[in-house]
């Protein structure tokens, strides 16, 4: 059975390297962040993977890279997060 070219390009999207976490993400203890940060960062997370779609592809592999890093210990939070854009991608911006 022949892959879809969604399937396709996650796939290669799971295999790709990127830049590693900025230094300051990298270093963040679970705990480090204080309720309105992580607020902030679910809402700017949500409102990335609602307009996900309708970003230019190489906007999508850098912020991917970006996300994910490249580093062999990160590779099951890229598949994550791979998974989750790809499962996500036809959900509804609208509240």
């Amino acid at each position: 059975m022949a892959k879809n070219d969604s399937s396709v390009a996650l796939d290669r999207w799971e295999g790709e390297g990127g830049p590693d976490l900025p230094g300051w993400a990298a270093r963040l203890p679970a705990d480090a962040l204080d309720e309105t940060e992580r607020r902030v960062l679910v809402a700017l997370g949500a409102a990335l993977v609602a307009e996900w779609s309708t970003l230019d592809t190489e906007l999508q592999r850098k912020l991917f890279r970006r996300a994910a890093g490249s580093a062999s210990e990160t590779a099951l939070l890229r598949e994550q997060i791979a998974r989750f854009l790809h499962d996500h991608k036809d959900d509804d911006a609208a509240p």
